[in-house]
């Protein structure tokens, strides 16, 4: 990878002008996820371990979701994902690089783990909003909540534009969030929302396209800025769906990490969506910019 392309990354997180968007591999980082799922393919085993569901969907998350829903009703599906997520596990590299970044107004999160949470807990000045499925909370597309794990009943979404976008969590709270943690797909923490299901995921795809599910605050702050994708993979539709659907209207340049051999769609969609191919392992990735980010950390 060109030097000068990490340098420009590292000039983008200078300037609040990234955006990290973590997929289920950045778990994966420095040698495995330890007791959490890490892929559709190890979750949707965890699911299936537990009760039995049809040969055909049996590798397939949405599709064996929606069978527990359907034949063992909702609350056995979310009950079955709590116990998959529920013993987390610690930051990573990754995630605490990102959690020390003294200017990170957005994180995008597409997976149920909790532990860009857990990166942040020493810090007050941040907060979650979270994919919520219908069939639980209809008639919402999104849950906030504050550091404690507190929910916002009542969210303002407007954006203070200025060098450092602020999240005013309610009109009446004191404190504004220097960090939105947007986790589309839910999470374990602190509440058990998960979109998961066939079912779950046709509501948020029959509005997606006119940006109803994504909240305006997201909206906000995408705006001009850079995706930086990391620990994702783009040969699923839905993962592609999301992604493009989170980052328009933002900058026409971004980056992804992705070392692996890629699909023919993954490489039309990086084309389409002028995503720029980082192919260096993550781990040597992280390695690399950590440094680069640690010195704008410190005092002038």
């Amino acid at each position: 990878m060109p030097a000068q392309l990490l340098e420009d990354v590292a000039a983008g997180f200078a300037q609040a002008k990234v955006i990290p968007y973590l997929g289920c591999g950045a778990l994966a980082l420095g040698g495995g996820s330890g007791p959490i799922p890490a892929s559709p393919i190890e979750l949707v085993a965890r699911l299936t371990a537990k009760t039995t569901v049809p040969h055909k969907v049996r590798t397939n998350l949405t599709g064996a979701a929606q069978y527990i829903e359907n034949f063992k009703h909702r609350k056995t599906l979310s009950s079955l994902m709590s116990e998959a997520f529920r013993a987390s596990a610690a930051p990573n590299d990754l995630h605490n690089m990102l959690a020390a970044l003294p200017k990170l107004p957005l994180l995008v999160h597409a997976w149920y783990d909790d532990v860009p949470q857990r990166a942040f807990a020493g810090r007050a000045d941040w907060g979650m909003a979270q994919g919520v499925s219908q069939t639980e909370h209809h008639g919402r597309w999104v849950n906030y909540y504050r550091p404690d794990g507190s929910e916002v009943t009542e969210p303002d979404p407007s954006i203070v534009a200025d060098e450092m976008p602020l999240f005013a969590a309610t009109p009446d709270e004191a404190r504004a969030w220097a960090t939105l943690l947007y986790q589309p797909l839910g999470s374990v923490a602190p509440a058990a929302n998960y979109l998961v299901s066939d079912s779950d995921f046709v509501e948020v795809l029959t509005e997606i396209d006119i940006q109803t599910p994504i909240p305006l605050s997201v909206q906000e702050l995408r705006r001009d800025r850079h995706f930086l994708f990391l620990g994702c993979r783009f040969d699923n539709q839905l993962d592609r769906l999301f992604a493009r659907q989170i980052m328009k209207r933002s900058s026409a340049r971004h980056w992804a990490v992705l070392p692996d051999t890629l699909t023919r769609n993954e490489e039309r969609f990086l084309e389409e969506q002028n995503i720029q191919r980082i192919e260096w392992p993550l781990s040597k990735f992280v390695a690399s910019l950590a440094p680069m980010l640690q010195c704008q950390s410190l005092p002038a």
